[in-house]
């Protein structure tokens, strides 16, 4: 065993120019070395590939890799060579010349290493080559793949083994993997008959990452400000979808980002072609999907940002941890937003999943839940839900850098546990929020929950206030939610010492942000500006003469829809309005026609200057007179044409009057079915424009009913 050591570390110099190994590389070696099966669990980075090249270098025979990217084949085998280590790879790719000379070859015992897929080892013929030469050892490289319980479980992964029994030699196993719990370990183990004292795991702790949560942004414009804070460094974008991918990928085109893009909706050849264009710093920027990065060995990529939440942590913590393969400070961010959660419970529904499986990944979905509403250290939690010991704290997280004050939920959590018992732990997230917010939505009425001592207690705070702090509570293991599409919520064993008075409950409560009202729109301004550069140049006068930029402004803020508002701007005079105002007027309206999803910030000051409002109406905000007026049963358009309003402002108004903490029955306007609809297509193109929001819906939703459910969504 000495002498294969020394061996090993000359190879290691000789090959890869390394004097020593790193943590766990030795100890699995002189496992392998020893014949014995064997299971490495080390970090994206932690040189995993060193594992099994320097033992196939040092026993005789040929090693197999068992590798799932047809893709990546190429690049490894192309590193390997480059090193001067013979190698090759078979799979669909060769043409049928290329496939014999590589079997001619390989049967001459010319390569150390031969990369093959899963679907390979379901071929008799191949399990005939197999047997006409000599194997050294069998690698399992991704072991997570063979597991059910895995992430990526591939079910040809798992077929491999009651194939490799039929092998006339019996070689030994190597298991690989970056993102294991506890049970996926236990599991590779019992099907590749591997021992407890032979698993090698170096912990999951990324020191030089920092992970990062950022909530209720608005995602295009915070990847582009941090693309251009960024320059010269490279980075991941992954999207849930190839839709999403194609969007922002011209998006950041358009912002004359370089970008490549990958996903499986692209040709082999195209794939190739991007990745190479990443790969070698043609461009800095990838945005993908997760076909994307496995095996990919680019060890300066900076950053990743996950534009969507992923499934489960441990697809989040691979795609992650392909940030800083080199050692050095590198940042992971992901973009939440909460119909995230719906969009990735619609895919699991409508994946081919059995049962079972199925409940398997909603209960990874809640810990990834958990893990964007934790207050914990971020590193900590994924090291813990890997069943690793979890540091105190990493310091630089976005948790860790909180410098906001905890806030004494203790009442607040006590409202939630006793509507939860009273409601007979029988019920989701959403319906337990609106009771104690006090909705009179129908569902409550129908469950007679209106009659509960709890419904109403919090009926001071927006409802997603109070959906933040139950999502808090379950995070922190106060409450339980169960698995499942339709999950419960259940009270926990450590809610009881705040329960019996002994403990005190805190919440990190963000603050809302400053509004600024009386904002132009600086799209309708520089189209106003050119308009009136067209009537100056025609009247060959200056153009503050047709109206000041000040004018300008105060049209592109309060939007005038007539004669009388637009009377009311300042600087605009009866003589004019006669000779410009219908002009201005007209392209304003084009404008608004364009952009339906416009909320105008204060359409209402205008007309009620303009038509002298009664003094009810003076006496309460505008906004809350048209909330009123729905509430009492009227139709936008009746409301509209009563208060001589559009429609598009009567419902501004009506969620203005939501997003203050007014109620409104959301049942009445849309189902669930429509709702994740509606979530979907919000996902894929952005939810801040309505108007691509309605193209890829087409007749399913109207305007106001996509503007409902971004408004209940917190995403309007």
């Amino acid at each position: 065993m000495i002498y294969l050591l020394t061996e090993a570390y000359q190879h290691l110099q000789q090959y890869f120019g390394y004097s020593s190994f790193r943590a766990g590389q030795e100890e699995l070696i002189k496992k392998v070395l020893n014949n014995e099966h064997s299971l490495g669990i080390l970090p994206t980075g932690g040189g995993k590939s060193i594992c099994f090249q320097i033992p196939a270098l040092v026993k005789t025979g040929t090693t197999i890799v068992i590798s799932p990217l047809i893709s990546l084949m190429k690049d490894q085998v192309d590193a390997l060579s480059a090193a001067g280590i013979p190698a090759a790879f078979i799979n669909s790719s060769l043409s049928r010349t290329e496939y014999e000379e590589t079997v001619y070859s390989l049967r001459k015992g010319d390569y150390k290493l031969l990369y093959a897929a899963p679907e390979r080892f379901e071929s008799p013929s191949f399990i005939g080559l197999l047997n006409s030469i000599d194997i050294s050892m069998i690698v399992f490289d991704e072991a997570h793949c063979i597991s059910q319980w895995g992430h990526d479980f591939r079910p040809s992964y798992r077929s491999i083994i009651q194939n490799i029994e039929q092998l006339s030699s019996r070689p030994v196993i190597m298991a690989l993997t970056a993102t294991a719990t506890k049970e996926v370990e236990q599991d590779i183990c019992r099907l590749l008959h591997i021992t407890d004292e032979n698993t090698v795991i170096t912990g999951f702790s990324r020191d030089n990452l920092s992970f990062h949560i950022m909530k209720g942004v608005n995602k295009r414009d915070y990847i582009e400000s941090y693309i251009r804070k960024h320059k010269n460094q490279s980075g991941i974008i992954y999207t849930s979808s190839r839709k999403e991918a194609d969007h922002l990928y011209t998006f950041l085109n358009g912002k004359n980002i370089k970008t490549a893009k990958y996903h499986a909706g692209l040709s082999e050849q195209e794939r190739k072609n991007e990745q190479n264009r990443f790969v070698y710093d043609e461009v800095e920027m990838m945005v993908a999907t997760n076909a994307f990065g496995m095996g990919i060995d680019k060890s300066n990529v900076r950053y990743v940002i996950h534009y969507n939440m992923p499934r489960n942590i441990e697809a989040y913590y691979q795609e992650a941890g392909r940030a800083g393969r080199d050692g050095e400070e590198s940042e992971c961010i992901l973009l939440f937003a909460p119909q995230d959660i719906q969009l990735q419970k619609f895919l699991i529904e409508e994946s081919n999943l059995d049962f079972t499986m199925k409940e398997q990944e909603y209960f990874k979905l809640k810990q990834m839940t958990h893990y964007c509403h934790t207050e914990k250290c971020l590193q900590s939690y994924i090291i813990e839900y890997f069943g690793d010991e979890p540091v105190q704290k990493c310091g630089k997280c976005s948790n860790c850098q909180d410098q906001r004050e905890s806030v004494d939920i203790t009442n607040e959590a006590l409202m939630i546990f006793s509507c939860v018992k009273r409601m007979e732990e029988r019920f989701g997230v959403t319906l337990t929020a609106q009771v104690l917010k006090g909705s009179s939505n129908k569902r409550i009425k129908e469950l007679g929950f209106q009659n509960l001592t709890t419904y109403g207690l919090l009926r001071n705070r927006k409802e997603k206030e109070i959906t933040d702090i139950i999502n808090f509570l379950l995070a922190e293991g106060f409450l339980q939610l169960t698995d499942g599409k339709y999950p419960v919520v259940k009270l926990s064993a450590q809610a009881l010492p705040a329960l019996k008075g002994s403990m005190k409950i805190h919440m990190k409560i963000a603050l809302a942000p400053e509004r600024v009202e009386g904002t132009e729109n600086e799209e309708l301004f520089t189209k106003l500006r050119a308009l009136r550069k067209e009537i100056a140049d025609r009247e060959k006068i200056p153009p503050y003469v047709v109206f000041a930029d000040t004018a300008l402004k105060e049209m592109c803020t309060y939007f005038p829809r007539d004669k009388a508002e637009m009377l009311q701007v300042k600087g605009v005079g009866q003589a004019k309005y006669e000779k410009y105002g219908e002009i201005f007027l007209g392209e304003i309206q084009t404008f608004l026609q364009e952009n339906p999803d416009l909320t105008p910030t204060a359409s209402s000051a205008l007309s009620v200057s303009a038509a002298s409002q009664n003094s009810k109406e003076s006496d309460m905000a505008s906004h809350l007179i048209s909330y009123n007026m729905y509430m009492e049963n009227m139709s936008i358009q009746e409301i509209a044409k009563e208060r001589n309003f559009s429609p598009m402002t009567i419902q501004n108004h009506i969620f203005k009057a939501v997003k203050e903490g007014k109620l409104i029955d959301w049942d009445q306007l849309f189902d669930e079915k429509l709702e994740n609809k509606i979530l979907e297509a919000a996902s894929n193109v952005g939810h801040e424009k309505l108007k691509p929001i309605k193209d890829e819906l087409g007749d399913q939703a109207d305007y106001f009913t996509i503007k409902a459910v971004l408004a209940k969504n917190d995403l309007a």
